[in-house]
């Protein structure tokens, strides 16, 4: 994939950039020119990717609200927000704990809609045009066996979406989200290597294979950009057609 993107001069905050999408999104963004702030909960993880991209490491639990207030105290105003932190506990319904859809929806949902708010605060003080992307997942839009707790966050996620978008607009800063299927990162790759488990799944996905990275990647670098300068509230399925039915 070619795809180029000019992030000069801009400052990117990213969450979940410990691994997986947030990693690549950090990476992508830097190398594109944004000053990078890398937010996640593996510091040597972080470490490696400021040494191998230039980012700003920035150690921080998300699902802590006092620990996000305090470090947010010290952060500046940013152009550009992904939030794709997230965690998934998976039982099925008849087994559903409380303590499950708890940590779940204080991580997908409730600690993305305390950045964008955070961040947008800032925006808007700062007179900041800028434009937040949110990872939700093909999850928000249809039922998967034993994911309620995930599906219900990413749902909400969703929704905190709309919101933003309604309440930011009028700041001039732009709220989106993007929906991927399985995306291969090196974890799915090995949660997914059984053929007989990941052919059902592809089986529904009309375009016929899981999202590499690089395609989750480019479009969350595109709802970022000028690009896609009148595009907000939006909830964009990456999923090969899944979702259709």
């Amino acid at each position: 994939m070619t795809l180029t993107f000019d992030f000069s001069n801009r400052k990117a905050l990213v969450t979940g950039a410990s691994s997986g999408i947030g990693q690549a999104v950090a990476t992508q963004l830097a190398r594109s020119g944004a000053a990078v702030t890398a937010v996640g909960r593996n510091p040597e993880a972080l470490h490696e990717l400021a040494a191998e991209t230039g980012c700003t490491p920035k150690v921080l639990d998300v699902s802590d609200p006092q620990a996000l207030d305090q470090a947010f105290a010290e952060l500046p105003a940013f152009d550009l927000v992904v939030n794709c932190a997230g965690i998934a506990l998976l039982e099925p319904a008849l087994e559903l704990m409380a303590q499950s859809f708890d940590a779940v929806m204080a991580v997908n949902a409730r600690a993305a809609a305390l950045v964008a708010a955070r961040c947008g605060k800032a925006m808007a003080a700062a007179g900041v045009r800028g434009s937040i992307v949110n990872v939700s997942s093909q999850a928000a839009l249809v039922a998967l066996d034993d994911h309620l707790c995930y599906c219900a966050s990413k749902a909400a996620l969703d929704a905190i979406t709309r919101s933003l978008c309604l309440e930011f607009g009028p700041h001039g800063i732009r709220v989106n989200s993007v929906n991927p299927t399985v995306t291969l990162t090196p974890m799915a790759e090995q949660a997914w290597a059984d053929p007989a488990k990941s052919a059902a799944a592809i089986a529904g996905i009309p375009l016929g294979h899981f999202a590499r990275v690089e395609e989750v990647v480019a479009p969350i670098l595109f709802l970022l950009s000028e690009g896609a300068s009148m595009i907000s509230g939006a909830s964009l399925p990456v999923d090969g057609g899944y979702t259709i039915a």
